[in-house]
C-alpha cells in the first residue's frame, strides 16, 4: 500500500486555490459545491462496503479536485483538473499509482458518468447527490444562472427541457443513493414536467 497522504494539508491547499481562482459567476461550480461533494462522498463511502482507508482518502482528494479545472476552463474542465492534480499533489508525496486513481475518479464524473469501480460510483453519486435532495430547485437554479450568464442556455423553458433529458439519462450507482435520493429525484422530475407543460 502507498503511504497515506496528508489530507488536511492537501485540502487546505486546494481550497485556498479554488477560493482565489474560481470566477464569482460560477454560481454552481463553486467552493460550496466542492465541499458538498466531498461531504456526500464521505457519507456514501461510509455506507458502502469494500472501501479501504487509502481508497477513502484518494476518493476525498479526488472530490476536492474534481471541479478544480473550472479555474481554467468551463469545457473539458475534468482534464484541466487532472492536470492540476498531477502538478500539485506530488508536492504532498502522491505517487504515480495514487495519481492514476485520482485521475480515474475525476474523469468518471464527466457527463455521461462512467464509473469503473466502487470509488467511481461513490464520486459520481456524490457529484449529483442534489438531484434527489430537498435543496434541488435552488441548486438547479444556480446552475441555470451559471449557464445563462455564459449564453449556454436561453430561457427557463429551454432549461426545463435540458433537465428533463438529463433526468431520463441519469441513474444513481450506489445502494445508498438509490435508497436515499431516487424517490425524491423522481418527484423533482415530475414537478419539472408539470411546469414545462404549463408554459
Amino acid at each position: 500500500m502507498s503511504e497515506l497522504l496528508p489530507f488536511e494539508s492537501i485540502k487546505a491547499d486546494i481550497l485556498s486555490f479554488l477560493e482565489n481562482g474560481l470566477a464569482k459567476d460560477l454560481y454552481y461550480h463553486n467552493l460550496e459545491h466542492t465541499l458538498d461533494v466531498t461531504e456526500q462522498a464521505a457519507r456514501i463511502a461510509n455506507e458502502t462496503s469494500g472501501i479501504t482507508e487509502e481508497g477513502f482518502l484518494l476518493l476525498q482528494i479526488a472530490c476536492l479536485y474534481h471541479d478544480s479545472g473550472f479555474v481554467f476552463t468551463w469545457h473539458d474542465h475534468e482534464e484541466a483538473g487532472v492536470e492540476l492534480a498531477r502538478k500539485r499533489l506530488p508536492l504532498f508525496g502522491a505517487d504515480a499509482a495514487q495519481l492514476d486513481i485520482i485521475e480515474e475518479l475525476i474523469m468518471a464524473t464527466q457527463i455521461p458518468q462512467r464509473p469503473n469501480d466502487v470509488l467511481g460510483k461513490v464520486i459520481c453519486d456524490a457529484d449529483l447527490d442534489y438531484l434527489g435532495r430537498d435543496d434541488f430547485f435552488p441548486i438547479s437554479d444556480s446552475l441555470y444562472q451559471e449557464m445563462k450568464v455564459r449564453n449556454m442556455i436561453a430561457s427557463q423553458e429551454a432549461w426545463d427541457q435540458v433537465q428533463i433529458k438529463f433526468f431520463h439519462q441519469h441513474r444513481y450507482f450506489t445502494e445508498s443513493n438509490r435508497r436515499l435520493r431516487a424517490a425524491a429525484k423522481e418527484q423533482h422530475l415530475q414537478q419539472i414536467l408539470v411546469r414545462s407543460m404549463s408554459v
